[in-house]
């Protein structure tokens, strides 16, 4: 869309607000109504915005002098904020109010380190200059409660209940429980751009897992970040909480966020990983790609898995991989190779939990796969058969939070493919989460120590 096409859209239909949002360093919408005057206002120089956006974390609580972007060593000052016209759609549970996404930038011309769609965007603007167009897709797992906000705080978070009993992986019956909730979640998705290719629910009480139709990088990964928060917001609608926590119970699975991608030339006419006369049909390019992404995994993990609880997932026999491994149609290692046909041909990074940030997920997948492009690693290793979980011939990944981010912060490797200013600024989040993590008093902790000790 145009500015004049948009100036002519708010004319004609007498829109007076829209919403824009950026994504945060957690991959949290943040953002704003604006009077549709104060957009056209902002359209070429771009609006002002406070930057705590990336000085505090999921809970608002200050990363303090940990970071250096911004701070109380800094006031807080408002960054640009460029609104991108590119992302307009409209808010169908919203009394179709226009909606758009935007990037911070430091200076005029400058993308701010920290966020996370700018980052993104230089790894796309990488592969372009390379000659391949990255097709992405997400599809998420996630939890659904008959919960509100209020209700679940009163509770102290203890003992959410799920909108339905049981482990029903697959059922048509679950659904039905639901229905007005559950065809909202397909229809106006798709209504707000973002198409939904397949719902269902998943093994566990209350758990649902739905497939995003694929698209070009950044656009699959605006996509990703909309569904999890128009979810959340079509729940509310029918008494319902959505949670993308990767696991909110150790007796069951945990949440995933699994990345489907591929390399195509320019025209999108032909997939780059297809080889019809290689073994697996996995073609050189690809070869090199999976080979990237082994090397890079545990040099970005938190990149994938950016919270404490992400690693409660990351555990054996749970249907999500902790050995860097690869296979061909196999869910239990880190990479699945799907050869079903030209078309459909594609890597699955099996590592992202549903709390995982889809720009910096897609970023480190897509920067870890052209690393092995540029470098024509040789895919060395051979694909597991069999249950990855018992091959302890590869690295496993790192076991918690902390030190994956240690191993991230130290990594040339990282501050090559995405550069100082954002590993400083990640990797001291990071810290922080863990930090906060690791002051707090658990239940289990209590009902251990309390008496006995």
């Amino acid at each position: 869309m145009t500015t004049s096409e948009l100036k002519a859209y708010l004319h004609d239909n007498r829109i007076e607000k829209v919403k824009f949002a950026i994504a945060d360093i957690d991959g949290v919408l943040r953002g704003k109504i604006i009077s549709t005057q104060k957009l056209q206002d902002v359209l070429n120089e771009g609006a002002g915005f406070c930057d705590v956006v990336f000085g505090w974390d999921s809970s608002d609580q200050l990363y303090g002098e940990a970071v250096e972007i911004t701070g109380w060593h800094t006031g807080f000052p408002d960054r640009i904020c460029h609104i991108d016209l590119s992302t307009f759609r409209t808010i169908p549970w919203l009394k179709n109010v226009p909606f758009f996404l935007a990037d911070f930038y430091s200076s005029p011309n400058v993308q701010l380190a920290a966020c996370p769609r700018s980052l993104l965007k230089k790894v796309v603007a990488e592969a372009e200059a390379m000659g391949y167009t990255a097709r992405f897709a997400q599809e998420f797992e996630w939890f659904n409660f008959t919960e509100t906000p209020q209700s679940l705080h009163n509770k102290g978070y203890v003992n959410p209940q799920p909108i339905t009993p049981g482990m029903f992986g697959y059922s048509l019956l679950r659904p039905a429980m639901s229905h007005a909730y559950f065809d909202d979640l397909f229809t106006m998705l798709s209504q707000f751009g973002v198409p939904i290719e397949g719902l269902h629910t998943e093994t566990g009480p209350g758990v649902y897992e739905a497939a995003i139709h694929h698209d070009t990088a950044l656009a699959a990964a605006d996509k990703a970040v909309l569904f999890k928060a128009g979810v959340k917001e079509i729940a509310y609608r029918h008494g319902i909480m959505a949670s993308f926590m990767a696991k909110w119970n150790e007796a069951l699975p945990g949440c995933s966020g699994h990345l489907h991608q591929s390399l195509w030339d320019k025209e999108e006419t032909q997939s780059l990983f297809y080889d019809s006369i290689k073994p697996n049909y996995i073609s050189n390019l690809m070869r090199h790609y999976i080979a990237g992404q082994l090397y890079c995994l545990p040099h970005l993990l938190p990149m994938y898995a950016p919270t404490v609880n992400s690693y409660k997932r990351l555990v054996e026999g749970t249907w999500a991989p902790v050995t860097i491994t690869w296979a061909i149609e196999n869910r239990t290692t880190a990479l699945r190779v799907i050869n079903s046909s030209p078309k459909a041909m594609r890597l699955e990074t099996r590592v992202p939990g549903s709390d995982s940030n889809p720009y910096l997920a897609i970023a480190a997948a897509l920067a870890s796969g052209l690393y092995g492009i540029r470098h024509k690693l040789e895919l060395t290793q051979p694909p597991t058969t069999g249950n990855a979980y018992l091959d302890k011939d590869y690295s496993t990944l790192p076991a918690n939070l902390y030190d994956a981010t240690m191993a991230m912060q130290h990594s040339t490797l990282a501050r090559e493919l995405f550069g100082d200013a954002f590993v400083e600024h990640f990797a001291a989040t990071r810290h922080h989460e863990w930090k906060e993590y690791c002051k707090h008093v658990t239940d289990w902790e209590v009902k251990r120590y309390f008496e006995i000790i």
